[in-house]
């Protein structure tokens, strides 16, 4: 176990999270054991389980922490052009998700019955949602409404594409990123038809 060295609370528990998401994204989820955690970390458990109750907690502030700093990087702007913002969002996210391939699947699959992990995932798509809508030339409340609709369940179709695509990849990743903004551009784009096309 390496020296342990005197940090904060709020230090602490950031480096744990750094140790956690650096294991989870290197192993499958029913390998990583807390007590890997606490020795790579060079802490003892005690003082794990005192920031984490379990490996599912660990795991949902892990999964949060990523969550929050993906949606950072996917921020829209009306001014800009669509379909590059879309194509810098799709390769944010492709991007982190090929690098914690594991930690993306224990999320989506063994853990999918989760509240917690599927309240962030869900929170997560909703913020993507009110961004994208943000951006949108819409003129009149029922084509937001439409539009709104669409996003949401292109934003599922985009998930369970990804995550398929990380256990079987059966096209390139620039194949898959322009499925995913090839699909949206082509739903939304009759709802905008009274307006300028998306560029």
């Amino acid at each position: 176990m390496p020296p342990r060295q005197r940090l904060t609370p709020a230090d602490r528990r950031a480096q744990l999270l750094a140790v956690g998401a650096r294991l989870f994204a290197a192993r499958p989820y029913e390998e990583v054991l807390m007590e890997d955690i606490a020795a790579q970390a060079g802490v003892s458990r005690a003082l794990l389980y005192r920031h984490f109750p379990g490996k599912r907690e660990l795991f949902a502030a892990i999964y949060q922490q990523a969550a929050d700093q993906l949606l950072a990087k996917s921020r829209f702007d009306a001014a800009g052009g669509l379909v590059e913002q879309l194509v810098e969002g799709m390769d944010a996210h492709l991007d982190y998700f090929i690098a914690n391939r594991n930690t993306i699947l224990a999320g989506n699959r063994v853990l999918a019955g989760d509240p917690v992990i599927q309240t962030i995932i869900a929170n997560e798509l909703d913020v993507i949602r009110t961004r994208l809508l943000s951006v949108l030339p819409l003129t009149d409340d029922t084509a937001r409404q439409a539009v709104s609709q669409v996003l949401k369940s292109w934003l599922v179709f985009v998930r369970v594409l990804v995550v398929d695509w990380l256990a079987d990849e059966t096209c390139t990743r620039t194949e898959l990123r322009d499925v995913c903004v090839g699909s949206v551009l082509g739903a939304i784009r009759p709802l905008l038809a009274a307006g300028p096309a998306p560029r």
